[in-house]
């Protein structure tokens, strides 16, 4: 069924939806926050007779889509999951033997019910509001201490997206470090892993590096200015790599270790080896493999290291009543402040999968995890000895988990009787086969993987009791005794206390409670779209025919994926109006990586290898310039106008400037400002005109699609965001995702992948990603919300999205100017309030008015961004009335208090704004002094009767926490303090 609502009345558009559509329809209203009433009301406040009006008066006539996307009508949530759970039985579920960074896990139950299916953890936002956020802060700094120890390295951040980006980024940071070396040639040690080969060969082919790819003893061969070596190797092998180390050290070159986690809790640290940076993935670490992600990647360095590191680091302050406080350091190294200078584009980690792989550290402690690790050892020893006593050869005499072995001419036989009792092997060479074992494998499981290789009898029957026990569990070690680790690692209290399930429920639940999610508030930020993420579309995340595929299993056990793939593609055609779809980027700065490294391809295939410019407006966002930057663009900024626009004048004099130098222009639509600029097109055919790209940056899809397709108003390439329009949540940091849409000219050069084939692409175009279709697990989310709410509703929700926008800007413009609005006075998905005004009138700052939202139990809005002095609000279209009038209200009740300041009532400085945010520390002070009430410090606004979430700490210091840098978890004392 497809009705057009958007020419009837308000309570008509709403009241259709719940009859015409009835039944076909019930999802999109429970998505869509605003009921018929509230719309009506809304539409009067804005002076529109419908939403149609609206959108015609705020997106430009010449963009306006003029009929539906091909994406059919709206399913139930009870047919959309019916239909995706028989998509997913076509996935076959083997036992997985392939090891290569990807293994198989048990999720503790306490985890996988309290963190990754709770929207507690899932649906908070990137802890930039650290008063409202120590919970999330304090598992991630657990994260950092757990990293540190694991790899005894001093400082660790708080994850990357995956392994590969992990080994990219080293190098990156190697060069950035290494002031003796001249050198522009990385070294890699063959027995890596080979996406992470590819990753890192891609990423230098772009910064102008050269790879060398060698056996490690070559190492001392050459003149590098970094090296990647693996302990242990792709193939298993565990060696020592100090002299190694010594050597490329005495070389003038740094080192990079990539590492595994379970394997350092009976390794020597390669921190004790020399390491300058370790890197790898905490997958294993009880997170599902699904496919290839989300997963986090670790990465650890030296403390001289800590200013040029890429991604976000944890580190302890104080607030303002000297009590211990956790916040993002030294945030000035960040793209979003560095642009262009930045050390690395990365805008989003992978905070809910670092804290997932924490919380299994922390219930299982130190003595669970070498339990672990040594049954997994155990068994690899025995599979390795039985193995060898039937003939075969083990090229690794020395390992961990995983073992190569030797077995000629028997190659395809063997991995072909493995195949057909149902398990995975790696393929080596032409006569190899890797195995590597994990914390699933039972001797049941054992016996069936020696069967395939003919070898039967192996008494395994009491293994598993005997390993739980304590005993046998290092008999025929593979590992040199000079190799084991001495050393005692995570004695943190916190590794140690927590190993009831009870104990670890309330550890879950106090950590949760001291954060603002979406399951406590509206969180109104611009540019990071903060919807509604339905339970619904979260339910297959943890279903196991997604969750326990390995990514680089044959491609024939994946059919369901094959299909969730083909069918996603599709829909998000029909949204973008773009040719072709790659789902590799597992980060929307990824996706802007992958955008430019196709935009450069494509110009190298034409010989046009002059085009070095890529053109961005000054409100860009700054993921834009630090892109640019990584394939060695240089960044030109183009001026913006009065009104907020790219300024289409400054635009012509750079084009004429440098005209065939131009690569590209990126800009965002609707832009960061909150508008639809009118001159979009106008922009497109000049920058066309001379040869060049447009990259629309796909961060403000939410106010595009069903209205409007950058793939058919001039887009060459976007990224898309899935963790805003599309619905897959932000999870406090990550995971997220960022697919890039191209042109059918660009289609040639999307991102391949040299283990699991990505069809239609070709290897010489890079790898960007480690899986080769990114975080395939989440993208459940997004197909289901796309069938759920269907053509019609997936308007709507842009609709929607505006009609909020534009409420929350006219109830609040009288308070505080809006910066800028299109030709008819609308904005478009989310606004600018200017407080520079204020802020010059009464000394009370956007941070003040942010940290005083707290107090009202809201996350504040983004602040100084794109403008300084500015807060930028993004209400979506999932919020009710009754959420934006609270926030209107609050708004309000502020700025009066701002008005007392001004008018002289009471000063800045002892103003309830100043001291914002109030815990309940302060209002439960036995002397209460300040100027104003206990009520007014605690209870702002009338529905705080009712329910309060209380900041659980005052106002960060900032500079203390960055001259006094920790990045590890303090003593429990401090906590206690």
């Amino acid at each position: 069924m497809s009705v057009d609502f958007r020419s009837a009345s308000p309570i008509d558009f709403r009241s259709a939806s719940l009859g015409a559509l009835a039944y076909n329809d019930e999802f999109v209203q429970r998505h869509i926050g605003p009921d018929a009433q509230q719309t009506a009301a809304m539409l009067a406040t804005l002076g529109v007779s419908s939403v149609k009006e609206l959108i015609d008066k705020t997106v430009p006539d010449n963009i306006r889509l003029k009929g539906e996307m091909a994406l059919g009508d709206a399913m139930t949530e009870a047919n959309a999951l019916a239909q995706l759970k028989a998509i997913a039985s076509k996935n076959k579920i083997f036992k997985n033997y392939i090891g290569m960074g990807y293994h198989d896990t048990h999720v503790p139950h306490v985890v996988l019910r309290n963190v990754l299916e709770n929207p507690g953890w899932y649906t908070a936002y990137t802890p930039y509001q650290p008063e409202i956020a120590q919970g999330r802060l304090e598992a991630l700094l657990n994260y950092q201490q757990m990293i540190i120890d694991l790899t005894g390295m001093e400082m660790a951040n708080a994850s990357v997206l995956d392994e590969g980006t992990a080994a990219a980024e080293a190098m990156a940071m190697c060069k950035r470090q290494n002031k003796k070396s001249k050198s522009d040639v990385f070294f890699v040690d063959a027995d890596t892993h080979p996406q992470t080969i590819a990753v890192v060969k891609t990423r230098a082919e772009h910064f102008g590096f050269e790879v060398f790819v060698a056996k490690a003893d070559e190492l001392a061969n050459g003149d590098y200015f970094g090296a990647l070596l693996s302990y242990p190797g792709s193939s298993g092998q565990v060696r020592d790599l100090t002299a190694l180390i010594d050597t490329a050290h005495n070389n003038n070159a740094l080192v990079t270790v990539a590492s595994d986690l379970m394997a350092l809790m009976l390794l020597k640290s390669p921190g004790a080896m020399g390491a300058d940076v370790v890197v790898g993935t905490s997958q294993r670490f009880g997170v599902p493999m699904g496919f290839g992600g989300p997963h986090a990647g670790f990465f650890a360095f030296r403390d001289a290291y800590k200013r040029s590191a890429p991604g976000r680091i944890i580190g302890v302050s104080i607030d303002a009543r000297g009590k211990q406080a956790l916040r993002m350091a030294m945030q000035t190294r960040e793209q979003h402040i560095r642009r262009e200078k930045a050390n690395s584009n990365i805008c989003t980690s992978q905070v809910l999968l670092a804290v997932m792989s924490v919380f299994y550290a922390i219930y299982h402690g130190p003595d669970g995890l070498k339990r672990i690790a040594n049954r997994i050892h155990r068994l690899t020893a025995i599979t390795a000895a039985a193995l060898k006593a039937k003939g075969f050869g083990i090229t690794n005499s020395q390992f961990f988990d995983t073992i190569t072995v030797n077995v000629g001419d028997n190659q395809k036989a063997i991995y072909q009787a493995a195949l057909n009792a149902e398990i995975n092997l790696r393929l080596v060479g032409s006569d190899s086969l890797g195995i590597s074992l994990n914390e699933t494998t039972s001797a049941a499981d054992l016996e069936t993987l020696l069967a395939v290789f003919g070898v039967a009898g192996i008494e395994l029957a009491s293994f598993d009791e005997q390993v739980l026990a304590g005993k046998n569990i290092t008999a025929n070690n593979a590992i040199p005794a000079d190799l084991l680790r001495s050393d005692a690692v995570l004695t943190h209290p916190v590794f140690n206390t927590y190993h009831s399930e009870t104990e670890m429920l309330r550890y879950l639940k106090r950590l949760e409670s001291k954060d603002i999610a979406l399951n406590n508030a509206m969180i109104p930020l611009g540019s990071c779209t903060m919807k509604l993420n339905a339970t619904a579309e979260m339910i297959p995340v943890t279903w196991p025919e997604f969750g326990k595929l390995h990514p680089f299993a044959p491609i024939d056990q994946a059919e369901g994926y094959k299909a969730l793939f083909e069918e996603l593609q599709e829909m998000l055609k029909a949204c973008t109006g773009y040719d072709a779809i790659s789902l590799q980027p597992n980060a929307g700065s990824q996706g802007e990586y992958a955008g430019l490294v196709a935009i450069k391809k494509y110009f190298e295939s034409k010989g046009e290898t002059q085009r070095d410019i890529c053109l961005i407006p000054a409100s860009a966002h700054g993921t834009n310039p630090a892109s640019a930057q990584m394939v060695s663009y240089k960044v030109v900024v183009v001026a913006c106008d009065s009104k907020g626009n790219v300024d289409l004048e400054d635009l012509a004099a750079k084009i004429a400037t440098y005209e065939k130098q131009i690569a590209c222009i990126m800009v965002t639509y609707p832009s960061t400002h909150g508008v639809f600029e009118e001159g979009i097109t106008q922009l497109c055919d000049m920058v066309h005109a001379v040869g060049a790209q447009v990259y629309i940056d796909g961060a403000n899809m939410n106010a595009l699609v069903g209205v409007a397709a950058p793939g058919k108003f001039g887009g060459d390439v976007s990224h898309l965001n899935l963790h805003k329009t599309f619905c897959i949540p932000h999870g406090g940091g990550g995971p997220g995702m960022g697919p890039i849409g191209v042109g059918k000219h660009l289609e040639p050069f999307l991102a391949a992948h040299p283990v699991q084939a990505v069809p239609g692409t070709d290897i010489n175009n890079g790898t960007i990603s480690a899986a080769p279709w990114g975080s395939a697990s989440i993208l459940p989310i997004s197909w289901m919300y796309i069938k759920m709410m269907g053509a019609v509703g997936m308007r709507q929700a842009t609709e929607f999205a505006m009609l909020n926008a534009n409420y929350v800007a006219k109830k609040l413009e009288a308070a505080y100017p809006i910066l800028y609005k299109g030709t008819n006075g609308f904005v478009a998905h989310e606004c600018l309030l200017d407080l520079r005004p204020l802020k010059e009138a009464s000394g009370i700052s956007e941070e003040d008015i942010a940290k005083r939202l707290m107090d009202f139990g809201f996350h504040a809005p983004t602040m100084s961004f794109p403008v300084a002095g500015t807060l930028m609000i993004e209400p979506t279209e999932s919020e009710s009335k009754i959420e934006l009038d609270k926030f209107i209200e609050a708004m309000l009740i502020i700025r009066k208090e701002i008005d007392q300041v001004i008018n002289g009532e009471i000063a800045a400085e002892a103003s309830a704004l100043h001291n914002a945010p109030h815990t309940q520390d302060d209002v439960l002070e036995e002397n209460w002094t300040r100027a104003y009430s206990r009520e007014t410090a605690g209870r702002p606004a009338p529905w705080l009767k009712n329910h309060k979430v209380w900041p659980t700490v005052n106002r960060i210091d900032n500079v203390y926490g960055d001259r006094n840098l920790i990045c590890s978890c303090p003593s429990v004392e401090n906590y206690m303090e």
